[in-house]
């Protein structure tokens, strides 16, 4: 056991470092490129990469969810515009630890979605983690940054495929999910990137391979690390991705961060594992624990 728990944090550790690179490359291209345009050749690169392992496992195609993968796809990718904008327009510590709000929307969605209960354990975390939203949205400056709320709203949209993901999972094997979100997600991006069209020169192709490359490397180690141990082992390791960015921007574009929106983020960091983490001798005995945890899982 722990040996799957010291492998399946590696992959989660890959997976959130893969997240960070795709935010380095969204900001490389960003100046060129719209985000809508950006976010149909993401998808347009993953499909391309996920069809050769599609092909040699067809009979994996065949699916009674396919409603379901409809709605994961049109979700998931309002929140992809939401997270690539945030990726462009933000610091790039304060786009990641946005996008780990989304575990927050999750026990709602969940709640009213699919009736699952939620825990006074989980409601309290949730309170902590939405103070720390306060906080990092800062009111009293008067103007509250364009660009927080769309991350926020791309986390809420993040959720809500989560749950989707959720009413799936028992069904429909991972790689299946990542193929039709990515066929889906192409299909139903082309329209608005139409509309909004910048022909990618050559450098910016090699920069979108990268993206494709990275997003799916992404959902697939994800994927791989939940379907090893439980979710609430992996919560701490989810945040790496807060720090390496934060790193990231200080090096590369001597980004800082305000002292109220540091004690924010802990804030968020702290009900993050108060929704994630559950003392071991309670799990078993609280059913609403147990599936509040379930709908923790990301692919």
């Amino acid at each position: 056991m722990k040996n799957s728990l010291v492998t399946a944090a590696l992959f989660v550790v890959l997976a959130e470092s893969m997240l960070v690179g795709s935010g380095l490359i969204i900001r490389q291209v960003s100046d060129q490129l719209p985000t809508l345009v950006i976010v149909f050749m993401r998808n347009l690169m993953g499909l391309l990469i996920m069809m050769p392992m599609m092909f040699r496992a067809v009979d994996q195609l065949a699916t009674a969810n396919i409603h379901l993968h409809l709605m994961r796809a049109i979700v998931g990718i309002s929140a992809m515009a939401c997270l690539y904008y945030s990726w462009s327009a933000l610091p790039l510590g304060q786009a990641a630890l946005l996008k780990q709000t989304a575990p927050f929307f999750v026990p709602l969605i969940a709640y009213w979605w699919l009736a699952e209960g939620v825990s006074r354990r989980v409601k309290f975390a949730l309170a902590v983690g939405f103070c720390g939203v306060a906080l990092i949205l800062n009111p009293q400056q008067g103007v509250i940054e364009f660009g927080i709320l769309i991350a926020l709203l791309g986390a809420a949209l993040s959720a809500l495929a989560k749950v989707t993901v959720r009413r799936m999972h028992l069904t429909e094997p991972p790689r299946r999910i990542v193929f039709y979100f990515a066929l889906f997600g192409a299909l139903f991006s082309a329209l608005p990137a139409a509309l909004n069209w910048v022909t990618p020169g050559a450098v910016e192709l090699l920069w979108l391979l990268g993206l494709g490359a990275t997003s799916t490397a992404a959902q697939l180690s994800m994927s791989r690390a939940y379907t090893m141990v439980p979710a609430a082992q992996l919560g701490p390791f989810t945040y790496s991705s807060v720090v390496l960015a934060a790193v990231i921007g200080w090096w590369l574009w001597d980004e800082s961060i305000a002292l109220m929106t540091v004690v924010g983020m802990l804030l968020v960091f702290a009900g993050g594992m108060l929704t994630l983490n559950r003392p071991g001798k309670n799990r078993r005995a609280d059913p609403e624990v147990k599936e509040t945890e379930e709908t923790t899982r990301v692919v």
